[in-house]
């Protein structure tokens, strides 16, 4: 839908390579350095500024599975593009769009063929196919391990698929990162719960060698306000989810929760909560109101979504916080009060949006001895091999592991993650074979 179309667009060749070409390949790259997946940009981007799409594609290729993605979603300002020397004077190389384009030439062109080893090394099972778990797939792919990965919803892609709107990440561009994957070898079992449909227990059973856990966030995080219990007030992963389905065709538009002519106040001010504004926006509300306990320069939010919000008229109330929160009938709000700077307001609202974090869900833990949480719920992990919990075996990262993140950071997670799964098979398999002799 056109209220939906993606919003940033890509370089054509002619001004991809004049960008690129204002590189000064500086000894020490700060932009390396601030790429969470210590990306070879100062390589990638000599080869494009050489017109080498195909070798500056491939430089990429080595690092990320998932670059379409990062291209369009990561906090560039914050890290390759805030690392670089330019910045300073306010005329960084645009990063992001030069390898959105590169990206997207290449999978127009169709130019990719890679070389993957026999899938002989051992078996591995994802349980979850956000962006922790399609970079373990890739990875562990490459390195000539069997994977499959197993995901709860009907398509596969986690929260690039369902969290993420479609104005900063078509879900084509999603779809074709998916398929690439899966042509490495990688295999999907969709509509399948763990901890449902199957235990951890089960997958051993099957003849995994290891299993990743790779399941993000998706239990509320519910802050202690009177009426926060009133079916008006919704998580901002679960609106963003309805409307991701929604748009593709999964459920119908009154499943969405927000209509036509809605007041709407999100609470929290990070990207998610800026997705859930913009987005409210999209269908149909006709004011959206953010109310944060702290101010602009607190806010985690990037600027750029934060100005982008702005323009589409999302308003911001600074260092406020709901109080109270008063139900109207069925999923309907009448009201909230705001306390702002010590003054209370009322504010007529329909809906309310959550977007203050939340935790773990607890349905693989539950149904598996072995696996310990903190006290939130996060699944605690061991240095060595890196990502292992205290069950022998069973790998977990990205959100479920750590505090929520960006998708470049359960990326990165993920990545190290690969290399201890792939030291803990290689040593169980090794030692299997001594104790043969």
């Amino acid at each position: 839908m056109d209220r939906f179309k993606e919003i940033s667009q890509s370089y054509n060749i002619a001004d991809a390579i004049k960008e690129a070409q204002r590189c000064l390949h500086c000894k020490v790259p700060g932009c390396k350095k601030g790429c969470p997946i210590n990306n070879d940009i100062p390589d990638w981007i000599n080869e494009l500024a050489h017109g080498n799409f195909g070798n500056a594609f491939e430089i990429i290729r080595n690092r990320s599975n998932l670059p379409a993605v990062c291209s369009r979603v990561c906090g560039h300002e914050r890290q390759c593009e805030g690392g670089c020397v330019l910045a300073k004077k306010g005329e960084a190389i645009h990063i992001g769009r030069l390898e959105r384009f590169l990206s997207d030439f290449d999978s127009e062109a169709g130019w990719r063929h890679e070389k993957l080893p026999e899938k002989n090394r051992g078996r591995v099972a994802v349980i979850g196919s956000g962006p922790a778990g399609l970079t373990i797939a890739g990875d562990l792919s490459r390195k000539g391990f069997h994977v499959e990965i197993f995901e709860m919803e009907l398509e596969a892609g986690g929260v690039l698929m369902f969290g993420i709107p479609e104005y900063r990440l078509p879900k084509n561009v999603v779809r074709s990162e998916i398929q690439n994957i899966e042509n490495m070898g990688v295999k999907f079992h969709l509509s399948t719960t763990i901890g449902k449909d199957y235990t951890i227990d089960q997958l051993f059973e099957q003849g995994f060698d290891a299993i990743f856990i790779g399941t993000g966030t998706g239990k509320p995080n519910r802050p202690e306000i009177p009426g926060i219990n009133h079916p008006g007030v919704r998580q901002a992963i679960r609106f963003l989810r309805r409307v991701g389905l929604y748009e593709n065709g999964y459920i119908s538009r009154d499943e969405v929760v927000v209509g036509n002519g809605d007041k709407v106040a999100v609470i929290g001010c990070g990207n998610t909560a800026m997705d859930a504004a913009r987005t409210a926006i999209r269908m149909g509300a006709t004011d959206v109101k953010v109310i944060y306990h702290n101010t602009i320069e607190q806010m985690t939010a990037l600027k750029t979504e934060y100005d982008d919000a702005v323009k589409e008229g999302t308003q911001f109330l600074w260092n406020s916080r709901v109080t109270e929160i008063i139900g109207g009938e069925g999923t309907q709000l009448k009201q909230i009060t705001v306390e702002t700077n010590g003054v209370q307001n009322i504010i007529p609202v329909d809906k309310l949006i959550l977007a203050i974090g939340s935790l773990p869900a607890a349905r693989i833990v539950s149904t598996t001895e072995g696996i310990e949480v903190d006290e939130k719920g996060y699944v605690l992990t061991r240095e060595m091999p890196y990502g292992m919990t205290t069950r022998k075996g069973v790998f977990a990262g990205g959100d479920v592991a750590n505090h929520p993140a960006t998708v470049v950071h359960a990326m990165q997670d993920a990545k190290r993650v690969a290399e201890g799964i792939t030291q803990y098979v290689d040593a169980v398999k090794l030692m299997a074979s001594i104790s043969k002799h």
